[in-house]
């Protein structure tokens, strides 16, 4: 063989190494980049190098969940009730966790006083790799004195100084990568199971910060009436509610669409939720439950047949969680923002503030200022 014909031998054989180098290189590259198909390919179909109907768009729910997982939930909680409804109970009850304030308080110069004081405690929990800090908002001496006149001033200052808070952080010109979120998004309002009617004290409480949070109000301690009892009292109080305007969530205006607002109306027919909390667990048929023993029998806490704490359970934790904070920030927040970036515009030219814009108006009016918000 000729030097020349040796030569361009060598040369097919170093041509023909790389391109199957490369093709390997392509092959597992496309392999880690594309993830796993959740059904197997139909037959006949080929995947990896050779499908070229695979683009990968899919992937992006599993980088939002890794990213997600990464860095954590937020969840806050308010709890409004006079004292001795079971609130730190039920909180026990709703996330198996001692996560309420008395559960915290061991020393008795460390309790609060009766006074209508706000006290919030932070527990970081973890459940099959997903965690969570949970923030439960107390306010002590709620509803428990003669005068209960403006007692609901300090919560409604709180909410708003978490907004203000959040705003603050929100315009600063070097602000945080993601700002530390103390904004309430909920207030679980407690109603004491009399059988008769909403009070005058719970008419003002809920048709005021109705305005600013999102509200479940429950019926505290439903054993205490019988079936029919506690069915008379619901259609009660939710007459109250139709009556004085009073729009606790899920809020009819925020249905995104035909299915949401099936749901939703589902959940709407069953407010307020008749709920027993109990952190103690006793043998029922072989099984250890949650419940309240009575000498007719024990009280099963998550038996739907016992009460509706399994339903309060699936919305504030398994089904809305996560809607229930969307409305927090999109509307609740978004009203707020809008009403202090007005009265930011408007205190220049010697024009009184303007007055707070209601939620259907705040998407459109927060459009013109978003400029605004990230050039302060």
């Amino acid at each position: 063989m000729s030097q020349t014909a040796r030569a361009d031998v060598v040369k097919l054989k170093r041509e023909s190494y790389f391109l199957s180098y490369w093709s390997e290189v392509n092959l597992s590259h496309s392999n880690m980049s594309a993830p796993p198909h959740p059904q197997p390919p139909a037959k006949g179909a080929s995947h990896g190098a050779g499908d070229f109907s695979y683009v990968g768009i899919d992937a992006i729910l599993e980088q939002m969940r890794r990213k997600a997982m990464k860095q954590g939930f937020e969840l806050n909680i308010m709890i409004v009730g006079q004292s001795g409804l079971g609130k730190s109970t039920l909180m026990n009850t709703l996330f198996k966790s001692k996560v309420s304030r008395k559960s915290v308080v061991s020393t008795p110069e460390e309790r609060i006083p009766k006074t209508i004081e706000i006290k919030s405690i932070s527990h970081d929990i973890e459940e099959k790799g997903v965690r969570m800090k949970l923030t439960v908002i107390d306010t002590p001496g709620f509803g428990d004195h003669i005068n209960n006149e403006n007692c609901w001033q300090p919560i409604m200052k709180f909410i708003n100084d978490q907004y203000e808070q959040y705003l603050q952080e929100e315009i600063n010109i070097n602000r945080k990568k993601r700002i530390p979120d103390s904004r309430v998004h909920c207030c679980m309002y407690f109603i004491p199971p009399t059988g008769h009617c909403l009070r005058p004290l719970d008419v003002e409480f809920m048709s005021r910060l109705s305005k600013v949070v999102n509200i479940v109000p429950v019926i505290a301690k439903a054993d205490t009436l019988t079936l029919e009892e506690r069915d008379f009292f619901k259609q009660t109080i939710r007459e109250g509610l139709r009556a004085n305007g009073i729009d606790v969530y899920p809020q009819k205006e925020f249905d995104e669409d035909a299915d949401d607002r099936m749901i939703n109306d589902k959940i709407r027919e069953m407010i307020p939720f008749a709920v027993v909390g109990s952190d103690q667990e006793y043998q029922v048929n072989g099984k250890r439950l949650l419940g309240r023993k009575t000498k007719w029998g024990t009280i099963e806490v998550e038996n739907i047949a016992h009460c509706e704490f399994a339903y309060l359970r699936d919305l504030l934790i398994r089904t809305h969680m996560q809607n229930i904070k969307d409305i927090t920030s999109s509307i609740h927040y978004e009203v707020y923002r809008v009403r202090r970036l007005n009265e930011t515009n408007a205190q220049p030219n010697g024009q009184p503030p303007n007055t707070l814009v209601n939620p259907q108006q705040a998407n459109g009016v927060a459009a013109q200022h978003q400029v605004l918000t990230h050039e302060m």
